[in-house]
Formats: structure tokens, C-alpha cells, sequence
């Protein structure tokens, strides 16, 4: 039996140039879904699966990342003297308890694995759970909780994966595969970002994982790879046959948050999934097609 995962880390450094302006001086992470930011999702996530601890791996201009996941004072008092207890509670609900959560900062943007490689001190000689925000999933149980469960059984390293269009294979870590029982499947190798025609599969790997702590001795070797960043792909690719690695087919839809379009596609997808706002958003969505 493995041991539990108890803490997860959330690379939240990079500078999501692709939503300029509108991240000039917010987060990328913090851009809303609905009504709550991509990394509250994330953190949600991360509770439902039975995380305790919560690293975050900033850089610059990140503070409002830690002001949201604080208690604010004033607010709460304003929202008491209004009446909006429902309100107040449900931002209260967001907030981690004293000593949950922690904060270390990426010096420089070298990559997911650099990133990772930064939270090794907080994390221990534990296995733990990795989840990038812009990779935001719908689904009934929780994509980590998933992952979770099928880790206490298999051990070792393991990454949620989805099929993608053969098109596509170059913008995701590609997964070689061994045995396949339909939901797990055994890696046998891991290719970052390969072309189309050379492929090994369209099994991409995307942003959740749960990690051995013997990644962090690959990455600590910072070596570069595609993009001539510190890749997570290339330091997990040389785990395979010394621990047990697994993809695992999650239930659930994925909306890659990192693009404008599928940015707005989670909107629509997490609008259609509130009972407060479900009937109005197909009334007015007919007139766009």
C-alpha cells in the first residue's frame, strides 16, 4: 500500500501572457470562472481529495494569490453588518485553516520542473500531488480524488491523461504505452511536446500529478530539455522502470484554461452547472450561433 498524499503544490509563477492586458497586474490564476478564480477551483480540488498541506511556487506580482486565500477583516465585517451570512460563509469556506498553507517563491521562470524543484523543502520525503490551475476540470468527483484513490492501489508516479487529436500531440507530454486495462494505463515513456508524425500516442498528459519524492533528485540535476526549460516530463521519464507509473483516465471534462477559448468555453460549461444561472445562459446562447 502507498503511502497517503497529503500535500499538494501549486505552480502559480508564470506571467499568462496570453491573457494580456487583462494580466498585466492580476494573476492569470486568479481570472474568474463564474464567480470564483481558477485557483480556488484548484484548491477545491485539492481538499475534496483529503490534501492537508497547500505549497504555493510564486514570483513576481503574485500577492493577490495570497490576499485571496486570506481572511479579510473588513469585508467580513461589512458583509455581517449587511445581513449576507450566506455570502460570508461561502468566503469563509475558501479560506485555509492557520498553518495550511505556504507560500516559497521561483526566482526565475525555468520551467514546470523548476517550479516543482522549488517546493522540495516543503514538501518532504512524501509523495505529493501536483496541480496547475489553468487545467481546469468538470466533473462529479474531483480529478485529484480520482487520481487518489487509484495511487493507494498502484503506488509510484502517476498523471491524469485524455486523448487529444493527433494535431495537437505537440502542445502536450505524450505518454507511451504499456498495459492498458481501459483506465489505467502502464507508461512506458514520456515525450514533451512531440510532433504529430512522430508521436507515440495521443495520450497526453495534463496538469495533475502525483509524484515520488525521488523526482525532486532528477530535477535538482537541472537539466534542460524542450523550450530549454527544466522539464516535469523529462525528470518523471526517468522514474519509469524504477517505480511504479501510471496514467490514469479520469471521469470528467477538461477545459484548458491557459487559451482564450477554451477560457470561455469553462464559463459557459460551469454557468449551464448553476442552478441560479443555468436557465438564463441558454436563453441568451441561441443568438450567437
Amino acid at each position: 500500500m502507498s503511502r497517503r498524499v497529503r500535500t499538494a503544490v501549486f505552480p502559480v509563477g508564470g506571467l499568462g501572457t496570453r491573457f494580456l492586458p487583462a494580466t498585466k497586474s492580476m494573476p492569470k490564476e486568479m481570472l474568474p470562472v463564474v464567480d470564483k478564480p481558477l485557483i480556488q477551483y484548484a484548491v477545491e480540488e485539492a481538499w475534496e481529495a483529503g490534501i492537508e498541506q497547500l505549497v504555493f511556487v510564486t514570483g513576481r506580482g503574485k500577492a493577490a494569490i495570497e490576499d485571496h486565500f486570506d481572511s479579510s477583516y473588513e469585508l467580513n465585517v461589512t458583509l455581517k453588518e449587511r445581513g449576507k451570512d450566506e455570502l460570508l460563509d461561502e468566503l469563509n469556506r475558501g479560506v485555509p485553516r492557520p498553518g495550511q498553507i505556504c507560500y516559497t517563491r521561483q526566482q526565475q521562470p525555468l520551467g514546470l520542473g523548476h517550479a516543482v524543484w522549488c517546493a522540495r523543502e516543503l514538501v518532504g520525503d512524501a509523495p505529493f500531488a501536483v496541480l496547475l490551475a489553468d487545467d481546469l476540470i468538470l466533473a462529479k468527483k474531483g480529478c485529484l480524488a480520482q487520481m487518489v484513490d487509484a495511487h493507494a492501489k498502484a503506488g509510484g508516479n502517476m498523471v491524469a491523461v485524455m486523448e487529444v487529436p493527433q494535431a495537437h500531440t505537440s502542445r502536450y507530454g505524450i505518454v507511451s504505452p504499456g498495459a492498458d486495462d481501459g483506465r489505467l494505463v502502464a507508461v512506458r515513456g514520456l515525450v514533451e511536446k512531440p510532433r504529430p508524425e512522430l508521436s507515440p500516442s495521443r495520450l497526453a498528459v495534463i496538469g495533475r500529478y502525483i509524484l515520488e519524492p525521488e523526482v525532486f533528485l532528477h530535477l535538482g540535476r537541472m537539466e534542460r530539455g524542450a523550450g530549454n526549460e527544466i522539464q516535469l516530463t523529462d525528470a518523471m521519464a526517468k522514474m519509469i522502470g524504477v517505480l511504479p507509473f501510471h496514467g490514469l483516465r479520469f471521469d470528467g471534462r477538461r477545459f484548458d484554461c491557459g487559451d482564450k477559448v477554451g477560457f470561455l468555453e469553462a464559463n459557459i460549461a460551469f454557468a449551464l452547472e448553476r442552478g441560479d444561472m443555468a436557465d438564463a445562459v441558454r436563453a441568451f446562447l441561441p443568438q450567437y450561433r
